[in-house]
């Protein structure tokens, strides 16, 4: 019998919001393996409004209870006080995964450019470079990988059909989707090469 391709979940920037969380979880990572998370897990940061079901102390509940494995990176919101509430270790300011064949590095990309993004993917021979910060979601593909930015699950920048939308992504096998957290519907898909 064929062994079901993997279903990783992709996550960033939820920002304290608890209803971001519960939306991806139920509406896009329903049966993942895996969960990596590109970092500003807890707190809104100064220059966001507050999120919808801002919550960090029960999102990081929430996220020590996560269904699968979960993988994180340090954003520039979080602190080592975040570390302290969290069963799962922050890493920073990269982590570098291999999962069912795929090798995946996440960073939360303030501080990457270009340049260096395409050197990572080279150097380590990466299928998915995921990085988060900016709030808007892309999956594109860049030289021999795809660069994956699954947005804001709480705090959408990036408008689709007119609206602002919440969005978290999922890599199953060699498709990576970027999904309304709300439907579960994607609105951005790439071909793993």
């Amino acid at each position: 019998m064929r062994r079901p391709s993997p279903r990783i979940g992709v996550i960033s920037d939820t920002h304290g919001s608890l209803l971001g969380w519960r939306q991806a979880l139920d509406n896009c990572f329903r049966g993942v393996e895996l969960i990596l998370h590109a970092g500003d897990l807890l707190y809104h940061g100064p220059r966001n409004p507050m999120p919808d079901g801002y919550d960090p102390a029960a999102l990081a509940q929430a996220l020590n209870e996560s269904p699968a494995p979960l993988v994180v990176v340090r954003g520039n919101c979080d602190s080592d006080v975040d570390q302290l509430v969290l069963d799962w270790p922050i890493q920073a300011p990269y982590a570098l995964v291999q999962h069912e064949g795929l090798c995946i590095m996440v960073s939360h990309g303030e501080d990457v450019t270009p340049e260096a993004t395409a050197q990572l993917i080279e150097r380590y021979r990466l299928n998915v470079f995921v990085s988060g910060h900016t709030h808007h979601p892309m999956a594109e593909l860049s030289r021999n990988g795809v660069l994956l930015n699954p947005g804001s699950p709480s705090l959408p920048k990036w408008e689709w059909r007119g609206e602002a939308v919440p969005t978290a992504a999922v890599i199953e096998g060699a498709t990576v989707r970027v999904c309304d957290i709300r439907s579960g519907e994607a609105v951005i898909e790439q071909q793993i090469k």
